[in-house]
């Protein structure tokens, strides 16, 4: 699946990884995994890296459900980083159809990832996290889990 995160506790920081493709199935599939993994705080920031993103497989419905399903708090920060067109406006989508649910979360949208680190309050980029296939330093903090979903 196309989607990875990591839970970084110290830091309080939820980071998300997309490549490929993504679909609504592959998109509900990680909200499951996340919202049940015992180490998920709602009150954790957020950022979620769409860098590598090809597209999106999904209609706006779909996305509609998705934000909606939010289980973030409404003090939780969320920064996508969307370079590509496409992947900015549905994100932009995402960000306001979270914003009229009955608990919306703080989500922005950027084009560059130093400006999402920089809104979260973030100096650099927490280390980890990788698209499928290489593999997460072996060195790996205990504090930090790393999940595919």
């Amino acid at each position: 699946m196309p989607l990875r995160y990591v839970i970084d506790k110290e830091r309080r920081l939820i980071r998300t990884t997309g490549w490929d493709r993504l679909t609504f199935a592959q998109t509900k599939s990680y909200m499951d995994q996340l919202l049940n993994d015992p180490d998920f705080d709602p009150h954790f920031d957020q950022l979620v890296d769409l860098t590598a993103l090809a597209g999106l497989g999904m209609a706006m419905e779909e996305t509609k459900q998705i934000a909606r399903r939010s289980g973030f708090s409404p003090t939780s920060r969320r920064a996508f980083v969307a370079p590509d067109p496409a992947v900015f406006g549905m994100s932009r989508l995402f960000e306001a159809y979270n914003e009229m649910s009955k608990a919306p979360s703080q989500i922005r949208v950027f084009h560059d990832l130093p400006s999402a680190l920089k809104w979260l309050g973030l100096k650099d980029l927490p280390d980890g996290i990788k698209p499928e296939g290489v593999k997460a330093e072996e060195n790996a903090d205990p504090a930090k889990n790393e999940k595919s979903a």
